[in-house]
């Protein structure tokens, strides 16, 4: 059975879980109506409701109703909630998908004292315009359940499977790495206004700019280096701007700022116990 005629409850409709349901649906695959979300503050969730999506505030009846169950919450929200899930998880039904940071498959089946099947899965915002880069672990799941997780996460992006030690780093990576890709896009759009452009426009500049070059090494499977050669030539303002930026530490640190956030999301849930 696919994953389309399963019914899902996202447990915490924020906003990863938010981006998830309607990437889910636009890709073809699952129907809103299959999908629960879940949260605290129901009206947050009122625009979902009216595009036909089910909400709830209450977590054990989305699980009861539910086939996959993906957690979409804050570490520091996780032990509460499998609390409270705990005695409505059938090992033989449920399929747990957890996205939450730096908690093991173990760390989750210990909680809920179940011998249930749970795969880690570390996707990104962009899961909502299905341009996802999924980081899956799913060594301890059943070969179906395997696959189940794959085409649900296939069908809203790219997907690599990885071994579970570097989930966390797939967090800093692909996660939060959304976030610093987006900085640098807002650093260029603040660099072309500065050369003259319009604010809005060199933002759409710069954004486009940031998806062909990142479109060129996908496309040709091709290294950085490769494609700034064919930019660079002698003496000439390309190399100049790159010098410059690296004499200011941009290659620096954003491997440091990477490395930051990997410590930080190793630590998030544990801190919480």
């Amino acid at each position: 059975m696919g994953s389309e005629n399963k019914k899902v409850a996202i447990l915490g409709g924020g906003n990863m879980g938010v981006a998830l349901a309607k990437g889910m649906v636009a890709s073809g695959k699952h129907e809103a109506a299959d999908i629960t979300l879940t949260r605290r503050n129901l009206r947050l969730l009122e625009g979902m409701a009216r595009e036909g999506y089910t909400i709830t505030s209450d977590n054990v009846q989305a699980v009861e109703n539910a086939d996959i169950l993906i957690l979409s919450i804050l570490p520091q929200q996780l032990n509460s909630v499998l609390d409270t899930i705990a005695e409505s998880i059938n090992p033989q039904r449920h399929l747990l998908i957890s996205i939450v940071t730096g908690v093991t498959v173990v760390d989750i089946q210990k909680r809920v004292g179940k011998d249930l099947e749970v795969v880690r899965a570390m996707p990104n915002t962009a899961i909502a315009i299905r341009e996802s880069m999924t980081c899956i672990s799913s060594s301890k799941a059943s070969a179906a359940n395997q696959a189940l997780v794959k085409e649900i996460f296939e069908a809203v992006g790219e997907t690599v499977e990885i071994e579970e030690e570097l989930m966390t780093s797939a967090t800093a990576l692909c996660a939060c790495g959304i976030a610093f890709f987006l900085r640098s896009i807002r650093a260029a759009t603040q660099g072309g206004t500065e050369i003259g452009f319009h604010a809005a426009d060199a933002l759409r500049m710069a954004a486009q700019t940031a998806k062909g070059a990142a479109s060129l090494l996908l496309h040709f499977q091709s290294h950085p280096e490769n494609e700034i050669d064919k930019v660079t030539s002698p003496k000439g303002c390309t190399i100049a701007g790159l010098n410059e930026m690296e004499h200011n530490g941009f290659s620096s640190a954003l491997i440091k700022g990477i490395k930051t956030s990997s410590i930080k999301a190793e630590q998030l849930y544990h801190n919480e116990k």
